[in-house]
């Protein structure tokens, strides 16, 4: 294979995780939607909420793993790695909950996006990935995008703005460990042991302040059926998203996925609409409209390199 070949078939591996990170992204902001809807209908704490979406994830792991190769499915060359990824996750995820359950579902977005800035420096740094300045260019595109959809303040909404900030340094540090590990092992086995160190994290922080009044890390089941099923469905939709993005970060370096995370944020806004009665304003639709287009702009920069490559 020469070294044209060699250059198309990456960069055809990289539009394949471009296009799964687009429809992961498109999936994962439910997750946030539910755990809101949880806290608001039926006062679930988000610490129970971060739990029992991980306690879903480890059972639909083992049962899956199990079922393809028995014990020996569960082999894995990356053990703490992947407990650290779950751990981070966890912690992530409890943030988030906590932000959603007082702030609007795209204001708390809004502040996570810093989140891909954070993920293109730490794969520079860490991951020693080239990026050049049109990859820089449509994050910071897509961020600008991001705060013409909404500008949260912490006026506002206080020390309560800061936990998505908090969230999104947690999520690129565990999106940059999903690429160093993801290309040797499979998603199937990191999402297992992640699943356990996210439960692992929220039981400690749990168990931790259970003495200390503090509601929101309470340890408290729903008493009514709705409830669990809208748990389950969490943890399934977790699972699979961040099996998708697993996958996606295999394919395709983390500086290059990052500018689509921002297309979060249109799952947000329509789902903010349809559940919490949150009608977007023009400035909102002029802002989604940026940060698709930054999207778009590194998809079809990423295609064009390809379709080059293969006419060499």
């Amino acid at each position: 294979m020469n070294k044209a070949e060699i250059h198309s078939d990456q960069s055809g591996s990289h539009v394949r995780g471009m296009v799964i990170m687009v429809l992961a992204v498109l999936m994962l902001p439910l997750i946030d939607a539910i755990g809101k809807w949880l806290a608001m209908m039926d006062d679930v704490p988000p610490a129970t909420i971060a739990f029992l979406r991980f306690a879903v994830q480890c059972v639909l792991m083992f049962a899956i793993l199990f079922a393809m190769g028995g014990l020996k499915g569960f082999r894995t060359s990356h053990l703490t790695g992947n407990l650290v990824r779950g751990a981070l996750i966890g912690f992530a995820s409890l943030c988030f909950f906590m932000a959603v359950k007082y702030m609007p579902l795209a204001d708390a977005m809004a502040v996570f996006f810093a989140e891909p800035l954070i993920l293109i420096l730490m794969s520079a740094v860490f991951l020693k990935e080239k990026i050049g300045w049109r990859r820089y260019s449509a994050v910071t595109v897509g961020l600008i995008g991001t705060l013409i959809v909404i500008q949260p303040s912490y006026e506002i909404f206080g020390a309560v703005s800061l936990l998505p900030l908090l969230s999104a340094v947690c999520f690129a540090t565990y999106l940059t460990l999903n690429r160093k590990y993801g290309v040797q092992e499979s998603p199937l086995v990191m999402q297992f042991y992640a699943g356990i160190g996210g439960g692992l994290l929220t039981a400690v922080i749990i168990f931790a302040t259970r003495n200390t009044g503090i509601e929101n890390l309470q340890f408290s089941l729903p008493h009514t059926a709705f409830p669990w099923v809208l748990l389950l469905l969490l943890g399934t939709i977790g699972t699979i998203g961040h099996l998708m993005v697993v996958q996606a970060f295999k394919l395709a370096p983390a500086s290059l996925l990052a500018p689509f995370q921002y297309l979060e944020i249109v799952t947000a806004v329509i789902v903010g609409l349809v559940l919490f009665g949150d009608f977007p304003t023009p400035s909102k639709w002029l802002g989604i409209g940026i940060i698709v287009g930054s999207g778009i702009y590194v998809f079809m920069r990423e295609r064009q390199i390809k379709s080059k490559a293969a006419s060499v």
